[in-house]
């Protein structure tokens, strides 16, 4: 599984022309999964993501998690993130799992990041031609990727 966490003022998605869902301060979170993803995987990821330290403490250090901020969460399925484009000018997307088997992951996943918080988790639509804003605040992105056995 790979993550880009961006660490945001607000973000939200949009699909044909109305809001979908927002979140305020916290993590907006563009999820692929890919055709080797198991359960280990999700687990780490949703583990990793709560616990994360890139908010700011009270001497400007990336010394504070979401769990300890309060921040929410913008979770987005995105396949495009295991795109291969070292041949040719035409990205290939043969490590992405399919939608029938990514769909159900990417639910699980968001699934375990609900249980495992008090705090507020959003999505996009899953397969949707989605808009996505936000103001990144830092700028703070990171990658992520779940150790691979």
């Amino acid at each position: 599984m790979r993550c880009v966490v961006q660490r945001v003022r607000e973000a939200a998605v949009t699909i044909d022309g109305e809001r979908f869902s927002s979140i305020g301060a916290g993590l907006l979170v563009l999820a692929g999964i890919s055709r080797d993803d198991r359960d280990a995987d999700l687990a780490w990821m949703s583990r990793k993501l709560p616990n994360l330290r890139i908010f700011e403490d009270d001497e400007g250090r990336m010394n504070r998690s979401r769990k300890e901020t309060g921040g929410e969460l913008l979770v987005v399925s995105q396949f495009t993130l295991y795109a291969d484009a070292s041949r040719g000018n035409r990205p290939g997307f043969t490590e992405s799992a399919p939608s029938e088997v990514a769909q159900p992951i990417f639910d699980r996943f968001v699934e375990m990041l609900r249980c495992d918080s008090e705090l507020t988790v959003e999505t996009g639509s899953f397969g949707a031609d989605m808009q996505v804003s936000l103001i990144n605040d830092g700028p703070v992105t990171i990658i992520l990727e779940s150790p691979k056995k």
